[in-house]
């Protein structure tokens, strides 16, 4: 990413990074010693990225907010006794989201459809989303795998 569109990102991620209760995902890890919070940063910037490398026309904003609440679950998913997070845990990061910021429609398709196929039913359907849904499972894969 060159210097302007790193300077882009940085403003982008600064409008949104100190709102509603998004400290707090630094309090749960989310994939060995990942902070739910620095997955969410993670994986907005590789959407970033994803836009970028791709020529991807979206709405940036939309995308950054959406990338950054996809996972604003507000729990530790380890120590959870509720249905099967992976299906559960968009479900409860859009009520999150909803309570705590006013949410556009693209951005309320990005956190409900991030985990696209395995919530078969929940289909990504804007280039916003589906570019979300993919970060997470790059940034996810290499959280798993290389950054433990």
């Amino acid at each position: 990413m060159n210097f302007e569109k790193e300077k882009d990102f940085i403003r982008l991620i600064n409008s949104v990074k100190h709102s509603g209760r998004l400290q707090e995902m630094k309090n749960y890890t989310q994939h060995g010693r990942i902070t739910t919070y620095h997955h969410c940063y993670s994986v907005a910037k590789t959407s970033y990225k994803l836009k970028e490398f791709f020529h991807i026309s979206v709405d940036e904003e939309e995308l950054i907010r959406g990338a950054m609440l996809h996972d604003y679950f507000l729990y530790d998913w380890h120590h959870f006794d509720g249905p099967l997070h992976g299906f559960y845990h968009p479900k409860a990061a859009l009520a999150n989201a909803n309570q705590d910021f006013q949410l556009s429609e693209k951005e309320k398709n990005i956190i409900y459809s991030h985990m696209w196929p395995l919530t078969i039913t929940k289909v990504p359907r804007c280039r916003e989303a589906w570019i979300v849904s993919i970060a997470d499972k790059i940034v996810s894969t290499r959280e798993t795998l290389f950054e433990r």
